[in-house]
């Protein structure tokens, strides 16, 4: 998932996605705790879009705040 993607989302549909991928990340750590994760470099890339979503809502917010 690409930065440019995300900011043309607005700050809703990024919440749901936020909330998806942090289910998803959930989902992986039960997984690997059980011995069933096959692709353990899904957790790295999961967590690392999280934090692309937040960076991005975060940007929106200081928008905003500033108009």
């Amino acid at each position: 998932m690409k930065p440019d993607e995300l900011r043309d989302k607005t700050p809703d549909q990024l919440n749901d996605q936020l909330v998806a991928l942090k289910k998803e990340a959930f989902n992986l750590r039960f997984r690997q705790a059980t011995g069933q994760l096959e692709n353990t470099a899904r957790m790295r890339q999961v967590r690392r879009d999280v934090a692309r979503v937040k960076t991005v809502l975060n940007e929106k917010a200081a928008e905003a705040a500033a108009n």
